[in-house]
């Protein structure tokens, strides 16, 4: 993790834009040091602000920081969190768009923006908590933006908005920058039903984005593929097997200012009709187009699953607002390294694709001796170690790298 950061200079420079208003002579830890003390923490599993006064003694936990002693302990920290406010928000998921496009050491033909919204249960009366009807519970709605693998940004929301609210703001910072980057990239957003709004797709279509967005299914759209839908629920009860049709339609709700191209699926099974709808601008077979471009869009949602489940994004349990998107950022920070891990470090290996809960168990979290003494920090390895060749590759990789 301290290699994967040092490659990427990444929390240095968020530290950088973390508002600190302490006495200079009076600081015994740094914004650096307890940025890289929450964001490992997190990495690592220890995502309670309470785990600290534990691990603020570990031998290599301070190594690895850079203070090498006794690290922040859990008010220290907790003060530190409050320090955030919206202009640092914003400029820390600034700098994840930076690192994207350093990450690439030329410029790509095509980019997929992946845009989706998820559920994030409150811990009480908190700021902005708000019931949602389709989760069931209390909750906040953060936006997240991928490319791939990799984070663009992480904004939390209150849960009573429209799901799609900030989605369109969004879009058009990332083509903004990514275009001043690559003049020439292609560009296309995907998402689903939550992001259809017409305005919103007007507006791809006049800056040359090219869109592939769920649509809701209503009687309309239902009315206009009814006959889609029959061939389909006629070949299901001749062959008795899963029957699934494709057609191009066009369609124009009344608040729209055109009519646009819909992908119908009529899928029937034994458990009944399942249509779905896909608007899109982009060319092509629509089977293809459904199964190969929108369908992908389903890894998305294993990425989140890591930031909610994995780096416990869903941990805002602090009363104020500002705080609690500070620590979905830590989140987001502990998954760019260990996506960089993943891409530099494993690359080539069993774990290249793993998901944060596997490296952890296999590479992080793995039985040490440690001492220490003036001058250094020595770690002593199992030499049984099942997982000791990822580990090395790894290890060897990252450093070579930087």
């Amino acid at each position: 993790l301290a290699q994967a950061d040092s490659r990427l200079d990444l929390l240095r420079r968020v530290a950088e834009l973390i508002p600190d208003d302490r006495d200079p002579s009076r600081v015994e830890h740094s914004i650096f040091h307890m940025l890289r003390q929450r964001v490992f923490g997190i990495a690592l599993s220890y995502d309670d602000l309470n785990d600290h006064d534990t691990l603020r003694h570990d031998l290599l936990f301070q190594s690895v920081t850079g203070k090498g002693r006794a690290l922040a302990s859990s008010p220290t920290l907790c003060r530190f969190e409050n320090r955030t406010n919206r202009q640092c928000a914003w400029a820390i998921n600034e700098l994840l768009i930076e690192n994207f496009i350093a990450s690439h050491a030329s410029a790509p033909e095509e980019l997929i923006l992946d845009f989706d919204a998820t559920d994030d249960p409150v811990h009480g009366e908190q700021e902005g908590r708000f019931f949602h009807g389709y989760y069931g519970h209390y909750c906040f709605l953060p936006l997240y933006a991928f490319c791939g693998s990799h984070l663009l940004a992480a904004w939390l929301r209150p849960s009573g908005i429209d799901g799609a609210r900030g989605a369109w703001f969004l879009l058009r910072v990332l083509v903004k920058r990514l275009r001043e980057a690559w003049p020439e990239v292609k560009i296309t957003l995907r998402a689903d039903s939550g992001f259809c709004r017409w305005r919103m797709l007007r507006w791809c279509e006049k800056h040359k984005v090219n869109y592939i967005v769920g649509l809701a299914k209503n009687s309309r759209i239902k009315e206009v593929a009814a006959e889609l839908m029959e061939q389909a629920e006629n070949q299901f009860k001749e062959s008795k097997q899963k029957a699934r049709l494709f057609a191009w339609i066009d369609y124009q709700a009344k608040t729209w200012d055109h009519s646009r191209r819909v992908i119908a699926k009529a899928e029937h099974t034994e458990g009944g009709a399942n249509p779905r709808f896909v608007i899109t601008d982009l060319k092509g077979e629509a089977q293809a187009l459904y199964d190969e471009v929108y369908c992908a869009r389903g890894d998305m949602e294993n990425r989140i699953k890591e930031q909610q489940l994995g780096l416990f994004a869903d941990r805002t349990s602090c009363h104020a607002w500002w705080p609690n998107q500070f620590r979905l950022l830590l989140s987001s920070l502990a998954y760019t390294l260990i996506d960089h891990i993943r891409e530099v470090g494993l690359k080539g290996t069993e774990l290249a694709q793993a998901q944060v809960g596997t490296i952890r168990l296999k590479l992080f979290k793995i039985g040490a001796v440690i001492v220490s003494n003036t001058r250094r920090v020595r770690v002593h390895l199992s030499s049984a170690c099942a997982w000791q060749k990822e580990f090395l590759h790894a290890a060897s990789h990252l450093q070579s790298s930087a």
